[in-house]
């Protein structure tokens, strides 16, 4: 079943194009990531997710209902943890969850939601003396009121040391192994790598990418790189690597060749060196991070959007 169905989605703020003709499908039960340069039209696909702001043009999907005529609905069922939240300093954080559990009309329990999110031992404490990480983890038990069937977590793990990222993460497994469907905005390659099933690229407004990760560095020339131990690093060896048919691109890098691998298989580019180019003693296969991809697929002069 589809979770989220976004088709043609345009968004323009004057002579502005936010977001340009969006097609995007996230299947129930995923954790999908949602990725792309500050001002690539993220935050304005999810406020039109939540009937936020209006679309010029497209039609979306959520759980069933559409986002636009059927807002509230949509609402009801998906629980946000948005980048830009914030708690109350002198309420407890059982008064946030009593506080929510009565505006969402739902039956949870504040401390079980406490629990779910590992910070019930400090249910009775004010929010103004919590954590950053502990802050966090109260606006998610938050989001996760009424038990809803989609999470938006928009930067859900900007500020947090590494303890606090992989707690957060952990949580977000949690709740997807409880059948909660993630949409997951995040510009930390690291985070989102370690927990999505997919993830979207999204550039200037357009969608430029969705996949696997490794469906991504199957599509992309950056997908595996060789790190080839050589006597010889010179210009004149690299440029011979580069002509073979089997290489990408190759330079010289901390005195090995640095290779990438175009449409074979390493150990056919490796004998190819060795045999035709120069002696290879050693080498190490290095996969692309997300964070390389990500750069594949957009640019540094990204212009500010939306």
């Amino acid at each position: 079943m589809t979770a989220i169905d976004v088709d043609g989605l345009t968004k323009h703020y004057g002579d502005v194009v936010a977001v340009n003709e969006l097609d995007l499908q996230i299947q129930e039960g995923e954790i999908f990531g949602f990725l792309g340069p500050n001002g690539a039209g993220k935050s304005t696909t999810i406020d039109i997710l939540l009937d936020f702001i209006r679309p010029t043009s497209g039609s979306v999907t959520v759980l069933g209902h559409d986002a636009q005529s059927e807002g509230r609905a949509v609402r009801q069922r998906t629980g946000v943890l948005p980048d830009g939240y914030h708690v109350y300093d002198r309420l407890t954080g059982r008064q946030h969850l009593e506080f929510v559990v009565e505006l969402k009309e739902a039956d949870d329990d504040p401390t079980e939601l406490l629990e779910r999110v590992h910070i019930a031992d400090a249910a009775d404490r004010k929010a103004g003396g919590y954590s950053k990480g502990m802050r966090q983890r109260l606006a998610l038990a938050m989001a996760l009121t009424g038990d809803p069937d989609l999470l938006v977590l928009d930067e859900p793990s900007t500020g947090l040391d590494p303890n606090g990222a992989r707690e957060m993460r952990e949580l977000i497994r949690e709740e997807n192994d409880r059948g909660t469907t993630v949409f997951f905005s995040s510009h930390i390659m690291e985070q989102v790598e370690a927990v999505c099933d997919r993830v979207a690229i999204i550039n200037r407004g357009e969608l430029v990418a969705v996949d696997t990760i490794d469906g991504l560095r199957d599509a992309s020339e950056t997908g595996e790189v060789l790190y080839v131990d050589v006597d010889d690093v010179s210009e004149v060896v690299v440029e011979r690597v580069v002509g073979l048919e089997s290489v990408a691109d190759a330079s010289a890098q901390d005195g090995r060749l640095r290779v990438v691998v175009a449409d074979a298989t390493k150990f056919a580019v490796l004998q190819a060196i060795d045999a035709g180019v120069t002696p290879v003693r050693d080498f190490s296969v290095v996969e692309s991070s997300l964070e390389d991809l990500f750069v594949r697929y957009t640019n540094d002069d990204q212009e500010v959007r939306v």
